[in-house]
């Protein structure tokens, strides 16, 4: 487990916090482990009726640690497994999630929201998918889910110009199910996952089931990954790393279409 994921089970919901503030909650290999093991341990742990997503300090996260993918770029290999190991896990999950989302809600933070049941936004949400300006591709199905929910025209804003959507907007587009004051988020959420621990497990489960095609978003998962790993590898993410890194905006006009 990482020092960076607490894992919570009472009255049934099992709570995943993350515990990364000072760093915007920027997920890291260990953390995304920490987070498959929570969800494999749940889909077998009678006791686990519901999973509650939820992050401490001001954003919901960051996103993917930035150093990590900026190693895949350089050809490191080691580091890959994390992320995709958790969006496989997270995509298959039987039982209901739930997230409760403040601030900003970055790449995955925003992705795996797709896989989540019911998702509570505080007033100051931002949801973000910057995966065109690192010079990848979206991940996590987002690229079949996402236009799926909101249509082809939001979600490409979305992806390929980065537009973050505010906490109204994803609410009126239906990636959410209530928007509320920070300080009453967590009590929204938890109150929501202690609702679906009073209702039969495996109506809950076989309803979840029958609304999602797996099979489809197994393969939509698949293909982004390949993708994704040979865009890693390219000389434009390599600028946008380094440009991060360096604080200045990427150059991407040198690079052919």
């Amino acid at each position: 487990m990482s020092e960076h994921v607490r894992t919570e089970i009472a009255d049934g919901v099992m709570t995943l916090t993350l515990q990364r503030p000072e760093k915007k909650n920027a997920l890291t290999i260990a953390m995304y482990d920490a987070m498959s093991d929570a969800l494999d341990r749940a889909e077998t742990d009678g006791s686990v009726r519901v999973i509650l997503l939820q992050g401490d300090g001001d954003s919901f996260t960051a996103g993917n640690d930035l150093a990590d993918f900026a190693s895949q770029s350089s050809g490191d290999n080691s580091v890959e497994g994390g992320a995709h190991r958790f969006i496989a896990t997270i995509g298959k999950a039987r039982k209901p999630l739930v997230a409760a989302v403040q601030g900003n809600a970055v790449g995955v933070g925003t992705t795996m929201l797709l896989h989540c049941d019911l998702v509570y936004l505080a007033d100051n949400a931002r949801l973000i998918t910057p995966f065109v300006n690192l010079a990848l591709v979206p991940e996590a199905a987002s690229s079949f889910l996402l236009p799926l929910r909101i249509g082809h025209a939001r979600a490409y804003a979305m992806f390929a110009l980065g537009e973050p959507m505010e906490a109204g907007a994803a609410l009126a587009c239906g990636l959410a199910n209530a928007v509320v004051p920070q300080a009453e988020l967590r009590k929204k959420a938890l109150d929501a996952a202690i609702a679906l621990t009073k209702r039969p497990a495996g109506s809950l489960n076989l309803t979840k089931q029958l609304m999602r095609d797996h099979e489809r978003i197994a393969a939509r998962m698949a293909e982004e990954g390949s993708l994704f790993k040979e865009r890693l590898k390219t000389p434009e993410a390599r600028e946008a790393f380094a440009a991060f890194a360096e604080r200045r905006p990427p150059d991407f006009t040198k690079f052919q279409a």
